[in-house]
Parts: C-alpha cells; sequence; structure tokens
C-alpha cells in the first residue's frame, strides 16, 4: 500500500468494515500515480478479503478530494496526455472494483470533491456530505473531459438535463442542494460526519452483505438492460439468494421471531 492512501479496519466491528482513506492532506488529496495506484491496492485488499462486510471511503484533511493533481499535467509538458492517460487508467481500476465487489461502499464525503474526486465521492451506495462539501467538475476550467465515472455516474444520479448543465457549465453544488437532488444521500454536520457514516456501516455490516452484493450488480446493469432480461436477472438473483445460507436465515428468523444473524450465515 502507498503513503498516499490508508487501510484501517473498525475494531468495534472486529475488523468487517474496512475504512480507506485518500491521504494526501496537504495537496488537497489531490490524485497522482501513487494515491491512485494505493487506491487500486485497498480496492483490490477489501474486496478480495472474506471478513470486510463494509467499506468507508473518505478523506484525510478538509477537502475529499481535489481532483487530478494540475502539478503532474505541468510537469509532463508535451506528454501529458500520455501522463493522464496512465493515471485515468490506475484510478479507474479502483473505481471499477469498488463500484462492482459484492459489498457494500458508503462515502463520507468531508470537503469539497472536485474533477476526479467528484466521481469518487458519489459512487457509493450511501453518500453522505458533510454540510462543508461542495462538488465541482472542473474540468471545463482547465479545458479537459471528465474521468472518474462523472458522465456515467450523474445521469443516473440526478439526470441528463442537470448533469448537462453541471458539466458544461462547470457548476458547484452545495451539500445542501446535493442532498436534495439525489447526488448525494444526505446532509449532515462536519462534525457527525464519521459517526454517521460508521453507524451506517455498521447497519449494513449487519444485514445480509452477500444479498447486498447481488442488488449492487443488478443495478450496475440495470440501464444496459432490456425489461424482459432484467427480470430474468432479478429471479435468477433472488433463486440463488433463497438458496444461499443468508436466505435460509432469513427465512428461519422470520418465522422464529428472532433478528437474523447474517454475519455467521456465509
Amino acid at each position: 500500500m502507498t503513503d498516499e492512501v490508508g487501510l484501517t479496519r473498525d475494531d468495534a466491528s472486529g475488523g468487517a468494515i474496512a475504512i480507506i482513506t485518500l491521504n494526501r492532506p496537504d495537496n488537497g488529496n489531490a490524485v497522482n500515480v501513487g494515491l491512485a495506484r494505493g487506491l487500486v491496492e485497498a480496492a483490490i485488499a477489501v474486496d478480495q478479503d472474506a471478513d470486510v462486510r463494509c467499506v468507508v471511503l473518505t478523506g484525510a484533511g478538509r477537502m475529499f478530494c481535489a481532483g487530478g493533481d494540475i502539478g503532474l499535467m505541468l510537469a509532463a509538458g508535451d506528454g501529458a496526455g500520455g501522463a493522464l492517460s496512465e493515471l485515468a487508467g490506475i484510478l479507474h481500476m479502483a473505481t471499477s472494483r469498488l463500484c462492482r465487489m459484492a459489498k457494500p461502499l458508503v462515502c463520507a464525503v468531508n470537503g469539497p470533491a472536485a474533477g476526479a474526486g467528484l466521481g469518487m465521492a458519489i459512487m457509493g451506495d450511501i453518500v453522505i456530505a458533510g454540510a462543508s462539501a461542495h462538488f465541482t467538475p472542473g474540468y471545463g476550467g482547465i479545458g479537459l473531459t471528465p474521468d472518474g465515472g462523472a458522465t456515467w455516474l450523474l445521469p443516473r444520479l440526478i439526470g441528463l438535463r442537470r448533469t448537462q448543465e453541471m458539466l458544461l457549465t462547470n457548476q458547484r453544488i452545495g451539500a445542501e442542494e446535493a442532498a436534495r437532488i439525489g447526488l448525494v444521500t444526505r446532509m449532515v454536520d462536519d462534525g457527525a460526519l464519521m459517526e454517521d457514516a460508521m453507524a451506517t456501516a455498521r447497519t449494513l455490516v449487519a444485514s445480509a452483505t452477500g444479498a447486498i452484493g447481488a442488488v449492487r450488480a443488478q443495478l450496475l446493469g440495470s440501464f444496459g438492460a432490456g425489461l424482459e432480461a432484467q427480470l430474468e436477472i432479478e429471479a435468477r438473483g433472488i433463486s440463488a439468494a433463497a438458496a444461499g445460507a443468508e436466505g435460509r436465515e432469513g427465512v428461519a428468523a422470520f418465522m422464529e421471531k428472532r433478528r437474523p444473524d447474517f454475519a455467521r450465515r456465509r
């Protein structure tokens, strides 16, 4: 793991919650190659660890992520195109892994998110923004186009029209408006951000995370599937869930009028 990304386990949950922290606070957690590679390594680690049942992504310091490291682009000179191709390619490996892993992702947006940080901030299943957070594409202001999944995520979250205005005019969205339009799940006071994020993660850890993983996959594919294809995916999904340990535990707990223990039924 590179120094630019921290990976810790929450002791109170027995390590079931993993916390990934973007860790370049003096640089606004701007994405350089080290941070991008560290994020890939962290994403693979939490994806592959069967003991991890939920992942929390946040930033160190006052910003969530300022976007790509502009200094890297300037230093590359005429090779900026190749440098950005490498950087975006590495970052996108992490984005894909975190979006496709079979466990929930909570994003705790502790401050401004811009550029590539925008995509990272909004890719969670649950996105909680501190009151000081705001969301800015940033690309248009420096003559670039989006990366980090922004053009895929934004239309699905806030609709095409709002996305067009946001991207084409480089519009900044504050935390309160972001919650109102569905860009994030909710806004909380800055001081309560991690407490709220960890409480949400603990709720998810106690849930049927295998079923949650299947739901994540179904939702990712839903916009590309026709109705009948999606119905077939759902039918196969619920059949597999019912036959699995979590489904059997959930049904048994319902009939016995007790709380299901999904964490032990895997």
